[in-house]
């Protein structure tokens, strides 16, 4: 909860921003490189009848020892932040990314009453994910988990998280076969909690989220629409009826370009982006607080730029994206009418806006 300060020589409350609740999330790619967005409910205290990745917040009862809010490590990748964000993928669509036996073995499969009794009791803390896990020779595949970003809340929000985002590609070899079992099949179709905190979950191309995101038939907040924006330069779909490679080979080209664009520095071609430092944090490293710059002057969106990394990181080395900005127009609905593009090219245009505003205002 927010803690309130009262100033001895006045009658008026100062409220502290609250803390950052840590938390991840999992941008699961299918064996086809499609995301898995869940549909949360309208009633949810948090991203209300918004389509997110699978994640929420860590628990040290599930997902142990999370560092004070004093302790920097509290915004960098961990253990914790890994097993939570497996935990609550699992919570919240069925999918469990764990081992048979040890971290080379294949993916866990349950039946799924097995499956839907044991989310329930994880959910319920009746029992804890890594006590479960261990009920049934399972270990959490964390070492595939990707860091792609963190997105830290800023001040003046009644929430603020810090959150580790993950990338998660499940096998190109695992696919909906009719001579797998049952449970072998209904692994990887991701379902709802029962309508706890989600209402719908399924896979889709990038293309078609941002593309149904811009009809206004979903709701994505800045970070979905921004990490989605990234991936649609490497995620392009099904390979072309002309296509030389067969499907697979096509689907784990998709893969390793992303992978190497994680780690590659400068993350930018873009000469003045290139001056900037944060050009030289790899995307897996990223810390992105992002803050207002204006109104646009043609509809009024909010401008949002990603290159700070909150306040929590002020006088850090880390940083975020100088690149880009979000354009967003934030209503009781959600955010509405969410498009990225380059820093440089919006500023320019709201420039060349006010100038011509000055102008008109002399005749």
């Amino acid at each position: 909860m927010p803690k309130e300060t009262r100033a001895s020589s006045s009658s008026n409350t100062v409220k502290t921003p609250p803390e950052p609740c840590p938390s991840s999330s999992i941008i699961l790619l299918s064996p086809t490189n499609q995301v898995l967005l869940l549909h949360r409910v309208k009633t949810s205290t948090s991203f209300a009848s918004a389509h997110v990745f699978p994640g929420g917040n860590l628990s040290e009862f599930h997902d142990g020892i999370i560092p004070p809010p004093s302790d920097a490590r509290r915004h960098e990748d961990s253990l914790a932040y890994r097993l939570g964000a497996i935990r609550e993928t699992f919570e919240e669509s069925g999918i469990l990314l764990a081992r048979k036996g040890d971290r080379n073995g294949p993916l866990l499969n349950l039946p799924v009453l097995e499956r839907d009794k044991a989310r329930k009791a994880i959910y319920d803390g009746d029992i804890s994910f890594g006590k479960w896990l261990e009920s049934i020779g399972g270990v959490a595949d964390t070492e595939n988990l990707l860091p792609f970003t963190r997105w830290l809340t800023p001040p003046g929000l009644p929430k603020r998280f810090t959150t580790q985002m993950y990338l998660y590609m499940l096998p190109l070899e695992t696919s909906l076969d009719p001579v797998l079992s049952e449970a072998q099949n209904e692994a990887l179709i991701p379902t709802p909690d029962g309508g706890t905190e989600i209402t719908a979950a399924h896979f889709d191309n990038v293309a078609t989220w941002l593309e149904r995101q811009g009809r206004g038939e979903v709701v994505l907040f800045p970070p979905q629409c921004f990490l989605l924006h990234l991936l649609s330069r490497f995620l392009a779909g099904a390979p072309t009826s002309n296509s030389p490679n067969p499907s697979t080979e096509h689907y784990r080209a998709q893969r390793e370009k992303l992978r190497v664009f994680l780690d590659t520095v400068p993350t930018t071609t873009h000469p003045k982006a290139m001056k900037h430092p944060t050009s030289q944090i790899p995307w897996a490293d990223k810390v992105i607080s992002p803050i207002t710059l204006g109104l646009r002057h043609s509809d009024r969106r909010s401008i949002l730029a990603l290159d700070k990394p909150g306040e929590e990181l002020k006088g850090s080395d880390r940083g975020g994206d100088w690149e880009r900005v979000v354009l967003v127009k934030f209503g009781k609905g959600g955010p509405t009418n969410t498009e990225v593009r380059g820093r440089e090219e919006v500023l320019a245009e709201e420039r060349e806006a006010k100038a011509k505003d000055e102008a008109s205002s002399k005749l």
